[in-house]
């Protein structure tokens, strides 16, 4: 299977279903099935300190080192004016991103919480050979 490591809370709030965009300095080809997990050992204090952020995940478990949902991953969208006045409007993801030009919006649609898989995470996409229940 295919997994993208992120870090928390960002991973939590894909999970879900807070955070449809996940936003990267490159781009991706692949579309298809892909399971989130959720990186690091702490939150970065830039999003603690973020109210939007620690609103939405006053009490929700953080769940450091595994993987914890998949998604459909069907698009990935370079951002460009046109792209960063469309998102502007949605106040929500906007919060949620770092959106500027030249950066990628990953589009995820049809997630869904799986049981929690521990794993070390990795950078980019990589590939997870080990059971699902």
């Amino acid at each position: 299977m295919k997994v993208l490591s992120i870090k928390e809370p960002y991973a939590t709030l894909i999970a879900t279903g807070n955070k449809l965009i996940e936003t990267r300095s490159w781009k991706t080809n692949y579309r298809g099935e892909l399971f989130i997990h959720a990186s690091g050992k702490k939150m970065d204090k830039k999003v603690i300190t973020n109210n939007y952020i620690a609103t939405l995940i006053k009490d929700l478990p953080m769940n450091y080192g595994n993987i914890i949902c998949k998604a459909n991953l069907v698009d990935c969208v370079y951002m460009d004016e046109k792209f960063l006045k469309t998102i502007k409007s949605n106040s929500k993801e906007y919060k949620l991103g770092e959106y500027k030009i030249g950066r990628y919006a990953w589009i995820l649609k049809d997630v869904e919480l799986i049981n929690p898989i521990p794993v070390k995470g990795r950078l980019n996409i990589w590939n997870y050979d080990g059971n699902i229940d």
